[in-house]
Parts: structure tokens; sequence; C-alpha cells
């Protein structure tokens, strides 16, 4: 699974450094290292939309370390146990 953080100027402002740090450390809590490559991308086309991720070919926008814990499980867990 390929995880791809958005690190572009609207994001980085948003906050994404926070998020890539959360899943640095959701990926290692839940040892998904050999199955969850994380990457950071310099812009993924939402803009205006908040930190934006990109799993695999889905995108997800708004991602907040308020909403990361539900976002980490919906996107990342689910897809890894599936």
């Amino acid at each position: 699974m390929n995880v791809y953080v958005c690190v572009g100027s609207s994001c980085h402002l948003r906050g994404s450094y926070k998020i890539i740090e959360l899943m640095k450390e959701n990926i290692e809590k839940n040892h998904l290292e050999d199955k969850v490559n994380l990457s950071a991308a310099f812009c993924l086309g939402k803009c205006t939309t908040g930190v934006t991720i990109k799993v695999d070919d889905e995108v997800v926008c708004g991602v907040s370390p308020e909403n990361f814990s539900e976002i980490f499980g919906k996107y990342v867990m689910e897809k890894v146990q599936a």
C-alpha cells in the first residue's frame, strides 16, 4: 500500500507535517512498516480542502489531528487487513 501526504503550500500551512508524524507513529505502532510505504507528495490538487492524503488511488481530503485516527482506521487499517 502506498500512502502519500501532500506537503504543498496549502497543506503545509494546514499541518501536513503533523499528519506525517501521526502516520509514521501509527504505521510503527501497528507494525505495518513492511506493508505501507509512506511518502510526501508536492501537491495532490485539492488545495482548498485541508491536508490531503492519497491511499493507493483514493484521495482523502480534510485530514486533521482530530480526525486522523478515524481516517487511518478506515483507509489504512481496513485495507491492510482485507
